[in-house]
């Protein structure tokens, strides 16, 4: 049996949710929540299997109290089921810890079958969920500083802590070189020190 906790502040709504998962005789609906707070509390005191969160709620938002429960209450995992599928949404919820990603829009067969898999420790997203991820991610690479090899090796060493002779000899270049391809990775990342420029990389994923 997998338990749930409901989490949705529109009353009619939960009732809705409540009352659709609740024909699978495998799913308990054992708490509602009719906010974030509220949700995070339950979690803690009912130890469910799922919670299934709506993220637009008084208190705290659906993604707070998905962090929240992340943080503390390891073993409880968070499906989000909301209207809301805007790319600052989808991408707060992911980042706070949420297992899943459904539409209420969604097949009743659809959102019981997140639930089954989200309980199996799979990642569960909507078909549209999973399309605006794609071009996100597609958009964040296309807009990231793309340095040359040697560049991303000249500053790795840098990041090191070599200085710029050192960086010479061990990459058997001039140093006149080595500052050369540093000015170059500067331009690049838009930064006009060693330390920025490290630090941004890392902050990029790039280094």
């Amino acid at each position: 049996m997998i338990r749930v906790v409901v989490a949705d502040d529109h009353p009619v709504v939960r009732a809705g949710i409540v009352g659709l998962i609740a024909l699978d005789d495998g799913i308990e609906v054992v708490g509602e929540a009719s906010d974030g707070a509220e949700a995070v509390d339950l979690a803690a005191s009912l130890r469910p299997d799922i919670v299934l969160m709506d993220l637009r709620m008084p208190r705290l938002t659906g993604a707070e109290a998905t962090a929240r429960i992340a943080d503390e209450l390891s073993g409880i995992r968070v499906l989000v089921l909301t209207t809301y599928e805007s790319d600052d949404d989808i991408l707060g919820a992911i980042e706070a810890g949420a297992s899943g990603y459904l539409l209420k829009a969604a097949p009743q067969e659809e959102i019981v079958a997140g639930i089954r898999a989200v309980a199996e420790g799979h990642t569960v997203l909507a078909p549209s969920i999973a399309a605006t991820l794609v071009t996100r991610m597609r958009q964040d690479a296309a807009t990231k500083p793309q340095l040359s090899p040697r560049e991303l090796e000249v500053l790795r060493l840098v990041a090191a802590g070599r200085s710029n002779p050192e960086i010479a000899r061990e990459l058997f270049i001039g140093e006149s070189t080595v500052k050369t391809h540093l000015l170059h990775a500067f331009e690049k990342l838009g930064v006009s020190d060693r330390t920025r420029a490290v630090t941004l990389a890392l902050e990029l994923g790039i280094l």
